[in-house]
């Protein structure tokens, strides 16, 4: 191997890669502002005597329309556009389920799951797509989202070792192992990977990312107040008693066909027992009351506002089964979905002089009144501490009324442009879903998706197809679109490119390679397959992963062939480790995830240390167990 010597060009690139180390370990300032001060210094330093090399000045900025940033951009906008259909929040609803409200039981679901997704697509657009489920899940369960997002983000990562086109060195390899089958004698030829070759190694590798943060997660992700959210009972409690004096909860209570309840009026059943029946469960299908002059019908079960020793006499009375918690309703009454509202009646509102019962106020506005608060008097059907319960299904709106009604988020959202009243709560999540577009979201997804797998089209412009499909079939506003990307993560990754292509081009990479190759020479075999690893590990923290593929790989078949071992699983080995990017935020997933968690770089290290050095042992262990 020809000798390459130091240069004045390789001290600069590598002082400036310790200088980016230093910024982001320090976090002196933001860690998007240090990669953008990093690019500014590159560009400025190659305008000096013997430093052309560090950068095209031309093209300096070409990072901000690469692949990976633009493939960011679209998987955030195709991620947004699957979530304001509603489609996320089902996924979550389906997560909770099984998963309960427990970070032991929450975080292998979502992590083994991101972990195959991202086995068959780029894994930082799994990790885009599950961002804002993992939201969710933190909102209802309480969970605080630093807890949850690093193990799905590092799963996302491992899981891009499981299939030949789960990652981009991976996809490049067989390419790479054709090259370097041309200068290898014909005994030493190197077959190309199967897609499931790597199978094995990729599912004990995610195996162990969740096991890892099973085990040692109380320790290694960073300690965060829970989210004060709570549970959909607790909050509507808490709020009731503390503003209006009502002692009041929401119940789920099972009805048999044998019960007294079947045939009665809702709106007689509600008045006679100072509760409300707000939602039914009926043949499979959850709804909100909207007729109070519906019969019961059973079996089926209710979704009850009220006192709890008024709701339990109901149930003794009625031979009805109350649950320990919400099931079916869960979704439904979930704090990101829906919750207690307060709507002033204005002085010229078409409302004033009738009734709620008149208005079906459910059916046409969505809103389940559970109290009218009229000067200092709070009139319901449930009992306060001054007052007998009202019939306030049949008493007349008055200007200044405040209606206090449970109601769904999107509905509250339209009535903030009805002039009939004056929408008083602002702290709500003020989205309109679109339901109706989920099959366009899902046509779109599944497109950019088969485009991806089955054709050889440029992987951002297979995205940007989802992207802008939704955005022309208005499952998403350009406006809304431009909200869903994370700039701050595109900054940093585009930033961060110039720098990887001046360790590359200034020949600072090959330099690091060949000090490393020197001292590892005569080394056993086995040392020699973990000197790679480590080096492809160090590689990828400072460069794109397909650059120190590209650089490292025609070094591993060198030494393999050199030191009589395998070629192909020392390449291997290359491809494999240069996913090993956990300890800085550097890797695109990484990125993805540190400002919506708020981690900070030494979280990073912190977890991804070990990471870093499980993902090592397991790998090189797998690596010789199966080839």
């Amino acid at each position: 191997m020809e000798h390459i010597a130091f240069t004045y060009e390789m001290a600069v690139v590598t002082g400036l890669l310790c200088f980016t180390v230093f910024l982001f370990v320090s976090e002196l300032i933001r860690i998007d502002l240090s990669a953008m001060l990093v690019l500014v210094l590159i560009g400025l330093l190659s305008y000096l005597p013997g430093l052309g090399a560090l950068a095209d000045v031309n093209h300096l900025f070409d990072g901000f329309a690469s692949n990976a940033v633009i493939s960011i951009i679209a998987v955030m906008i195709v991620g947004a556009g699957l979530d304001k259909t509603g489609l996320m929040n089902k996924v979550a609803a389906v997560i909770l389920k099984y998963g309960g409200t427990t970070e032991s039981r929450i975080v292998p679901i979502i992590s083994g799951t991101v972990g195959i997704i991202s086995s068959f697509m780029q894994n930082v657009g799994a990790a885009a797509l599950f961002l804002p489920v993992v939201s969710r899940i933190s909102s209802r369960s309480g969970i605080a989202l630093s807890r949850l997002l690093m193990p799905m983000g590092f799963c996302a990562i491992l899981g891009g070792t499981l299939t030949m086109v789960g990652s981009s060195p991976l996809i490049l390899l067989n390419d790479l192992l054709a090259t370097a089958n041309e200068g290898l004698p014909a005994n030493q030829q190197m077959e190309p990977f199967g897609l499931f070759s790597v199978a094995p190694i990729g599912a004990v590798l995610i195996l162990t990312g969740v096991l890892y943060f099973l085990v040692l997660g109380r320790w290694v992700l960073p300690a965060a107040e829970p989210r004060t959210e709570g549970t959909t009972a607790q909050s509507t409690r808490s709020y009731l008693k503390r503003v209006y004096g009502l002692k009041a909860e929401v119940f789920e209570v099972d009805v048999p066909e044998d019960s007294a309840l079947v045939g009665q009026i809702l709106a007689d059943i509600n008045l006679e027992n100072n509760l409300y029946i707000i939602s039914t469960f009926y043949r499979g299908k959850v709804s909100m009351v909207q007729i109070l002059t519906a019969e019961i019908a059973a079996p089926c079960r209710l979704a009850i506002i009220g006192k709890s020793k008024v709701v339990t006499r109901f149930a003794e009375e009625y031979g009805l089964t109350i649950r320990p918690e919400l099931d079916v309703f869960a979704e439904e009454f979930a704090p990101t979905n829906a919750g207690i509202a307060e709507l002033v009646i204005p002085p010229e509102s078409q409302l004033i002089g009738k009734c709620p019962r008149e208005l079906v106020l459910r059916k046409t506005y969505g809103l389940s009144l559970l109290a009218i608060h009229r000067g200092e008097d709070t009139l319901s059907h449930v009992e306060t501490e001054d007052h007998i319960p009202t019939a306030i299904g049949l008493v007349k709106f008055q200007p200044g009324d405040m209606l206090v009604s449970h109601t769904k988020w999107d509905n509250l959202t339209r009535l903030k442009r009805d002039p009939d009243f004056v929408v008083v709560t602002s702290d709500f999540p003020q989205e309109e879903l679109r339901p109706q577009k989920v099959g366009w979201a899902l046509l779109f997804f599944a497109l950019s998706l088969s485009l991806i797998l089955f054709s050889d089209i440029r992987l951002s412009l297979c995205l940007m197809v989802g992207a802008v499909g939704m955005l022309l079939t208005r499952v998403l506003r350009v406006d809304e679109a431009y909200r869903a990307v994370g700039w701050n993560t595109v900054f940093l990754l585009a930033s961060l490119i110039p720098l990887g292509q001046a360790v590359q081009n200034t020949g600072t990479a090959a330099w690091i390679a060949q000090q490393i190759l020197v001292v590892l020479d005569g080394w056993p075999i086995w040392s020699l397959q973990a000197g790679i690893a480590l080096l492809a590990t160090v590689f990828s923290l400072v460069m794109s992963n397909v650059g120190a593929t590209v650089l490292l790989v025609p070094l591993a078949v060198s030494i393999a062939s050199a030191a009589g071992a395998n070629p192909a699983v020392f390449a291997l080995t290359v491809a494999i480790s240069t996913s090993n990017s956990f300890i800085i935020p550097t890797h695109q997933v990484n990125a993805l995830i540190m400002g919506p968690a708020g981690y900070k770089v030494m979280d990073f290290v912190r977890s991804g240390g070990i990471m870093t050095i499980l993902f090592l042992i397991v790998s090189l262990a797998m690596l010789n167990v199966v080839f």
